[in-house]
């Protein structure tokens, strides 16, 4: 069986379906878990920590960019997933060379959709997949109802020293339009770094910080609201906002009273 992949390379399975996975994206994990794949899964990173049972009972095989090879070799996987941003180049081609790798390249909730039907049909998983999307989608089309007056201008921060924001060509970005609001370096690419003064500059409505990658916390909001006094400064979930499996359901919820809340 052959697939292609989000990136555009063409993957053979040694044998459809698979039974001895290796997920290398915690979102992805989440959603193999949600795809009924418990026996198939082998392997996780150790960021991947929904669902717990498997954070607690799977053998971790290294962090996102910090892979142990040697230890995912010995599983002798016949399908790794993993995703363009998140991994690393050269490990992601060690493993390329050796086994079938997937590789996910989401940037909008289009995207998210597509990388989800795939690994249900790359996993014999179509029916429950199927579920998820429809889920997802009928949800992000009540959000869109309620989300269409004006937008809230917002920076999306997810590190600190330097601080970093969400730019364009991020599923972030993607995920704050559909939320409401106006994403303030949307004209830049990627993660910007920002000086302060550049922060203070863009006078956002909101600053929204996340809890992931950087863990900012109840005690950053007086930093960042001396640095934009006239800023409303919120901590928020990064997983709504990041992560591009099956928590999608969830976002859409979350996103409406974050709304509600600002406006």
């Amino acid at each position: 069986m052959t697939f292609t992949d989000q990136i555009q390379r063409t993957i053979t399975l040694p044998q459809w379906p698979p039974q001895r996975i290796i997920s290398l994206v915690p979102s992805q994990t989440e959603l193999l878990a949600d795809l009924e794949l418990d026996r198939e899964v082998l392997g996780i990173t150790k960021f991947c920590i929904h669902p717990n049972e498997w954070f607690r009972g799977k053998t971790r095989v290294g962090g996102t960019k910090t892979l142990n090879l040697e230890k995912i070799a010995s599983f002798k996987p016949d399908l790794i997933i993993g995703n363009k941003e998140e991994n690393d180049q050269d490990q992601i081609e060690w493993l390329g060379e050796r086994f079938p790798v997937w590789m996910s390249d989401v940037y909008t909730l289009e995207d998210a959709l597509w990388m989800i039907r795939e690994l249900g049909s790359l996993c014999d998983r179509k029916v429950q997949a199927d579920k998820i999307v429809i889920e997802i989608s009928q949800r992000f089309q009540r959000l869109a109802r309620s989300t269409d007056s004006e937008r809230i201008n917002a920076a999306y921060l997810i590190w600190r020293k330097p601080f970093m924001a969400a730019g364009a060509d991020t599923f972030i970005h993607d995920m704050l339009y559909r939320a409401g609001f106006r994403n303030v370096f949307g004209e830049q690419k990627r993660y910007p770094e920002l000086k302060p003064t550049e922060l203070a500059e863009v006078k956002p409505d909101v600053i929204l910080l996340s809890s992931e990658p950087y863990p900012f916390a109840v005690k950053h909001i007086a930093e960042l609201q001396t640095i934009c006094p006239s800023s409303r400064v919120l901590l928020v979930d990064g997983e709504l906002f990041s992560w591009y499996g099956s928590r999608l359901i969830k976002s859409p919820g979350y996103f409406s009273e974050l709304y509600s809340q600002l406006k």
